[in-house]
């Protein structure tokens, strides 16, 4: 423990944001970072409880109480070992993680953990700024190879482990740039771009070949790749998004949130949009679904200049505060609002959709019902709203399986995912593979991490049979 005392002393703090009306007119990042002082200050908080909570909370285990006494102590060149040992990508996690750590921290039990994700971002941007990430290169080459479809983050995570080992390691991508939904999912005003190409920058240095419009099951059979190497593995992402069953979906002016946020992404990277160009500008944007990534279409609607932003949820209004005694540590169901809600949009809970409705093949409105717990409908809940832009988003169900997984014959879980286990990792074919959301489905950054590391060891256990790889 840093400071016995510093919980009691010291509030928590958080970086301050740009002002809304600000940081609306751009796509840049709009976090101000805490001084060094004031980062020391909060690792002090840190309890070193004698059962951290907050490494059962955090998918890759982070050795968070080591590295806030680091920091405590001024010694970041350790605090950033420390990080890396368990997180391959802090930089990500420490921007779009919603923190489970935070919510499992023996200080949340009065809402006032230690600003762990700040502290962690603060570390990783400290090495960068200070050109303490360096490539690590193997010491000696294994002979074996390794196929890698997909790279978003666990993909990422698999392939930088198993360079390390040894391994001449291949990783395949159908877009033209590495980072899956980080680059084309995730808005640049929540994670700039830059960070995942100065990765991929140190991931050459180590040995990892990308190769990027290469569409596996569609440009290149998946049977021909695995011939080539001594392991694939199948790191894509769940894909599929769920649809809207109702009269006038296919109107002109409902698009998915995938192919809405991609696309803005592109134009920020300067790369080529092949679909027809969508855009909020002067337009009623209503967005149906109330997670991450609706409140990403917000954001993006309000910078590219829409009349008005709605989101629409149709579970109830969570409560404002949690019970501790039922939840913590676990993570909790209350009401958070993000920064894009924040920025100006209006939210609607207990709302469904009935219908919409157009003019000459166009969306004009969509007419909606109030439902109880239960989802039923309650009498006299009719209402309308006038709508130009529909966005869904409403979360993934699976991955896709035309192409690779229906070439390779996988046997696929109950959801429709690639089926394998957390103990090998393995699909039902020999030496083919499987991590993140195409294994576990929809799910957030750190789990993709956690998913390509753990694969990693079990394919490099196949492979040479040992692992130095941490599971």
């Amino acid at each position: 423990m840093g400071k016995p005392t510093g919980f009691l002393e010291i509030e928590r703090r958080e970086p301050d944001y740009a002002p809304r009306e600000e940081r609306v007119t751009h796509f840049r990042e709009f976090t101000a970072p805490l001084k060094t002082d004031e980062l020391r200050a909060q690792a002090s908080r840190c309890m070193d409880c004698g059962v951290p909570y907050c490494h059962t909370g955090c998918p890759v285990h982070n050795q968070i109480p080591d590295w806030n006494e680091l920091v405590y102590s001024d010694d970041w060149q350790n605090a950033l070992d420390d990080l890396h040992s368990t997180n391959n990508f802090p930089e990500f996690t420490g921007r779009i993680c919603p923190a489970p750590c935070e919510a499992a921290c023996t200080l949340n039990i009065d809402d006032n953990p230690v600003a762990i994700k700040t502290i962690e971002c603060a570390i990783i941007d400290r090495a960068w700024d200070k050109g303490l990430v360096v490539p690590v290169p193997p010491k000696s080459k294994s002979g074996k190879s390794v196929a890698i479809v997909g790279s978003g983050p666990a993909g990422l995570a698999a392939a930088q482990q198993l360079a390390r080992a040894g391994h001449d390691v291949h990783l395949y991508e159908k877009n033209a740039k590495a980072g899956g939904l980080l680059r084309y999912g995730i808005p640049d005003f929540k994670m700039e771009k830059h960070l995942i190409d100065r990765r991929v920058e140190q991931m050459q240095s180590e040995g990892v070949q990308f190769h990027y419009n290469t569409h596996i099951g569609i440009d290149t059979k998946a049977a021909h790749l695995k011939k080539q190497h001594d392991a694939l593995i199948l790191s894509g992402g769940a894909e599929v998004p769920r649809d809207l069953p109702v009269a006038g979906r296919d109107l002109d002016g409902v698009h998915f949130a995938m192919d809405f946020l991609p696309q803005q992404n592109r134009r920020i990277g300067q790369e080529p949009i092949d679909a027809p160009a969508l855009s909020a500008q002067g337009k009623h944007v209503i967005v149906i679904g109330g997670g991450d990534t609706g409140s990403d279409c917000i954001g993006t609607s309000l910078r590219q200049g829409a009349l008005s932003v709605t989101q629409l949820e149709i579970m109830p209004r969570p409560p404002e505060t949690e019970n501790k005694a039922l939840s913590w540590p676990h993570w909790p169901l209350k009401l958070r609002t993000s920064t894009s809600q924040d920025e100006g949009a209006a939210r609607d809970f207990s709302v469904m959709t009935t219908a919409i409705k157009g003019e000459a093949g166009m969306v004009k409105a969509l007419h909606c019902v109030r439902v109880d717990d239960a989802m039923n409908a309650i009498d006299g809940g009719d209402f309308s709203l006038p709508a130009d832009m529909i966005l869904l988003a409403m979360g993934f169900i699976h991955p896709r399986h035309d192409g690779m997984v229906k070439e390779l014959k996988l046997r696929l879980d109950e959801r429709g995912n690639v089926a394998a286990d957390t103990a090998t990792y393995e699909s039902t074919k020999r030496g083919i593979f499987s991590c993140g959301d195409m294994r576990r489905g929809q799910s957030l950054v750190v789990w993709a991490i956690r998913e390509g590391r753990q694969c990693a060891r079990e394919v490099d256990l196949f492979l040479m049979g040992a692992s130095k790889l941490p599971r």
